[in-house]
């Protein structure tokens, strides 16, 4: 369910397509697996405290948990943008699941 080998998260950015808001970028691609898979890019240039990139980290696992039947044979990595970390739980959650429409619908 997660992307956790190097050769992995190079797999996604060689040819990555994208899914962009204010608060996350989603850079997806066809996995080489039948099951969705989920890396993250939760930097301290982005979020400085880790109680933010954790409360961050938390958040994406948990929407990812609930898209991931619609996400069929995908390996996506989410990055953070500047500002994530003053936004509530159920802003990011909100954006999250915009995001993971987007991208279901394109991937299909």
């Amino acid at each position: 369910m997660r992307l956790t080998a190097a050769s992995d998260y190079r797999y996604v950015f060689a040819e990555p397509r994208k899914a962009i808001d204010r608060n996350f970028v989603v850079l997806y691609r066809s996995g080489r697996e039948s099951a969705a898979r989920l890396g993250l890019a939760v930097t301290k240039k982005r979020l400085r405290r880790a109680v933010d990139r954790n409360r961050i980290k938390r958040l994406v696992r948990e929407s990812f948990r609930h898209a991931r039947e619609h996400l069929v044979n995908l390996d996506a990595v989410v990055l953070v943008r500047d500002g994530c970390a003053s936004r509530s739980n159920a802003e990011l959650r909100a954006s999250l699941d915009r995001l993971w429409q987007k991208v279901a619908s394109r991937h299909s």
